[in-house]
């Protein structure tokens, strides 16, 4: 059982939401549905973990952006092909 890091009391299930984010260029944010989140049974916040957030943005970086839809499911944009094989300026 996972408890909410906001509040401390609720536990936390699965659910897939709408996201939008900014491209890291800052030409545009995208909508992206069916991402992968937290919800919390007591205080309703809605949230993605650290390792989808690092998911969403390394594959922004490395993909080409400027033809990206401005609206895309979360497993779509993983599919999307890379210009990079990986994010070489990530140094966690």
């Amino acid at each position: 059982m996972e408890l909410c890091p906001w509040c401390g009391d609720g536990v936390l299930s699965n659910h897939k939401e709408s996201v939008y984010w900014e491209l890291p260029d800052g030409t545009k944010a995208i909508e992206i549905k069916e991402t992968p989140s937290k919800l919390c049974s007591d205080c309703k916040a809605s949230f993605q973990t650290e390792d989808i957030v690092k998911t969403i943005e390394d594959q922004l970086f490395l993909i080409n952006t400027s033809i990206l839809e401005k609206v895309i499911r979360y497993e779509e944009l993983l599919k999307k092909e890379r210009l990079l094989k990986r994010n070489y300026f990530d140094f966690t």
